[in-house]
């Protein structure tokens, strides 16, 4: 019996269909029209939106409004929860950095970050003694949408740059602050990445660009007090599929030009001591490998999967000529150990490695060879690195925490092995975590294959296949899903749930070939894994098929899309936040903005005929059929530049045209926003709020 009682009419949408032939196949699409002529210049004024497009996505807001209606008490109850769970005046514990340690903070009823400085060697406790540098809900003050990028210091800590989107589009305008008057300068450099790289002296820095397909394809750099336009083009990556970064050394010796796509990468380094200079290539992209630098004096560590690496190695390379010719092997590969990430500091080396879904840091001693790591006894973790601001060092930090145990932050220093605990994340209303149970659980696949699952439920959960279930996945580009504490889904579990989180393929939770097995030709084996881990859930009574909700965002809302697809009767409800459902109309338009990037991870199905039918296999809004589909909600963004707004709204017109009798389907558009929903602190809650009553709606424990 449906939850859904009462409700009005959909909004009726109409079909104008356009039809696409590519290797011979002809498919047609009936809402193509959805998608506006004028969406990259939409993204930066929404007013221009085609008002037939906007009357409808309202139609379906208000549509969403009347089957939620009877929620709205229980939204609010959520977010009071989730609100009295974060300490409002919470502030970071600064890093140090030079005469200073830098920090940020929040204000109660703050939904933006502050970000200060105090003395090096200053009480972080001492309020009195913080100098404010950019108070963020100032500069938010009067905008329905703003986030900012971070402030990055001068290395003589006299200007900042800092960066803010206020459309949700991620194009963020950047400016200079004088940090001791906190004045801006008349500098204003728009459409921009996000961020930027000071120049040793201070009087420049070094910036991307982002061009109409809203991909950072160009390095500028900027001379202090000049105009935009007159900023030197430093180096240009004229290849669509890939994006570029630009970084610093800890010794402020080089900046780092990164180009990549999703499985090859490329640095070029220009040398601080003549910023003119051409950026000097260091390997040539070869397709499948991989490599990231960090500085260690007289030598680069390099981060690479070369030579059949397939879980990483990391070499070195002398700074005057660090091409692959010269890389020798400092940590070599080892099957099963995933190397994450590294740093490198004056004595020594530091790298995050995964093994059996966890995480360890690994500390070298670059003189003795000596290693030792950082481990934790629980059965599911999450372990974060921070390593530290300066070169000169012997402290680093870094951050634990379980599903059950609140963050906790370390500094940790690599000589003496002294742990200094520095900082324990509060919860104002009360957290036990001995009321709680985390576990690893694992769910046999398809093919035999074990996919981790980490479950956390209260100790008094009664496990007979009574408890609703939120089951999420995501299981794309290699991003592992950690377990760590998060505040927000105890209350869910406070209400009688299972949260579990499946760690599929597609990931890297298990290796880097947890990640091969889940893209291209095998992308499939993500939807199955999914659907393993709630038959495994329900078979050891965890929950049962009609109490499981499923939930995934971005890639992860794909995921959600196939496997309403393929098991519609294994889920009580989906969430789809952002969905990335129509996979094969998107990776056959290069003009979009993440396309040509994307082909790596899914297939170039404008080239190859294999590939093109990959997709068209498992597309979500291309294999929709009269099926009892369950109810299904997505979530979307408007200048969403990640997953276009149009993705989500087609699906939904699909689903409720094709199988009109199951459901119901609802669509929820955010008018004032992209990607990453609504960027203030609390103001986001309100959306995971929504999703949560959702579920529990759904589960029919309202």
């Amino acid at each position: 019996m449906s939850v859904f009682k009462n409700l009005p009419s959909p909004p009726a949408v109409a079909k104008k269909p356009v039809s696409d032939t590519r290797h011979g196949i002809t498919r047609t699409d009936d809402y193509a029209w959805l998608r506006a002529d004028n969406w990259q210049q939409m993204f930066k004024d929404t007013s221009i939106l085609d008002p037939e497009i906007r009357s409808y996505l309202e139609a379906e807001n208000t549509y969403m409004e009347a089957a939620m209606a009877d929620t709205k008490a229980l939204q609010k109850a959520l977010f009071a929860e989730m609100k009295g769970r974060i300490k409002e005046d919470d502030s970071s514990i600064p890093m140090k950095d030079g005469p200073f340690a830098y920090g940020s903070a929040f204000v109660t009823g703050g939904e933006q970050p502050r970000y200060f400085r105090i003395p090096r060697d200053g009480s972080p406790k001492d309020e009195t003694i913080r100098d404010l540098l950019l108070d963020g809900d100032k500069e938010a003050a009067g905008k329905d949408y703003f986030r900012l990028s971070g402030i990055d210091h001068t290395t003589d800590h006299s200007f900042g740059i800092w960066g803010y989107d206020d459309k949700g589009s991620e194009y963020y305008t950047l400016r200079i602050r004088d940090l001791a008057t906190k004045q801006d300068l008349d500098d204003v450099l728009e459409n921009t990445a996000g961020g930027g790289v000071w120049a040793p002296d201070g009087k420049s820095f070094f910036y991307t660009l982002q061009d109409e397909n809203h991909r950072p394809s160009k390095v500028f750099h900027h001379i202090v007090g000049e105009p935009q336009s007159s900023d030197r083009l430093v180096y240009e990556e004229k290849d669509p599929g890939f994006f570029m970064g630009v970084g610093g050394s800890l010794l402020d010796d080089f900046i780092y030009i990164d180009i990549h796509d999703h499985e090859t990468s490329e640095y070029r380094l220009l040398s601080t001591k003549d910023l003119t200079a051409e950026p000097q290539l260091v390997a040539e992209r070869e397709e499948g490998v991989e490599y990231s630098m960090t500085e260690g004096g007289d030598v680069f560590y390099i981060l690479t999967n070369a030579d059949d690496a397939k879980d990483f190695k990391i070499v070195e390379a002398p700074v005057t000529t660090p091409g692959r010719e010269n890389w020798q092997e400092v940590v070599p590969h080892e099957p099963g150990r995933l190397i994450l990430n590294h740093m490198a500091f004056a004595r020594h080396l530091v790298w995050l490695e995964r093994r059996e879904g966890l995480p360890v840091i690994m500390i070298r001693d670059r003189k003795s060879g000596e290693e030792h790591s950082i481990a934790f006894a629980e059965e599911a973790y999450s372990l974060g690195l921070q390593g530290a601001a300066e070169y000169e060092t012997d402290v680093i930090r870094f951050s634990y925490s379980s599903m059950t145990t609140p963050s906790q932050l370390f500094d940790y220093n690599m000589t003496t092995r002294e742990r200094t605990l520095l900082k324990t994340q509060e919860v104002p209303s009360g957290h036990k975590s001995e009321d709680y149970v985390t576990r690893r659980v694992f769910a046999e696949a398809h093919d035999g294959e074990k996919v981790p699952v980490t479950l956390l439920y209260r100790k008094d959960t009664k496990l007979d296949g009574s408890a609703p279930c939120l089951l999420y996945g995501y299981g794309a580009y290699g991003i592992t899903i950690p377990a760590g504490f998060n505040t927000n889904c105890l209350s869910l579990v406070d209400r009688g749930f299972v949260y579990a989180i499946a760690h599929i393929r597609g990931g890297k939770d298990k290796g880097f070939s947890w990640y091969e097995d889940g893209k291209m030709e095998k992308k499939v084996n993500t939807f199955k894994d999914f659907i393993s881990a709630a038959d495994h859930l329900v078979k050891e009574k965890f929950t049962s098929f009609e109490r499981i909700i499923a939930e995934g965002g971005s890639a992860g809302g794909m995921l959600m899309g196939a496997v309403a697809n393929m098991a519609p009767e294994k889920f009580a409800g989906i969430i789809a936040a952002v969905p990335f459902v129509d996979v094969l109309n998107t990776m056959l338009d290069d003009t979009l903005p993440l396309t040509p990037p994307e082909w790596p991870e899914w297939g170039n199905p404008i080239e190859s005929e294999e590939e093109y039918r990959w997709i068209a296999a498992y597309s979500p809004y291309d294999n929709v059929e009269k099926k009892p589909y369950p109810p299904i909600i997505a979530l979307s963004g408007l200048t969403d530049p990640r997953v276009t707004y149009w993705e989500p709204t087609k699906w939904i017109a699909k689903l409720r045209a094709t199988a009109p009798d199951a459901g119901p389907f609802l669509l929820k558009t955010n008018m004032a926003a992209g990607h990453g929903g609504k960027s203030g602190r609390f103001q986001r809650l309100e959306e995971i709020a929504f999703e949560y009553a959702y579920a529990i709606k759904v589960a029919g424990k309202m």
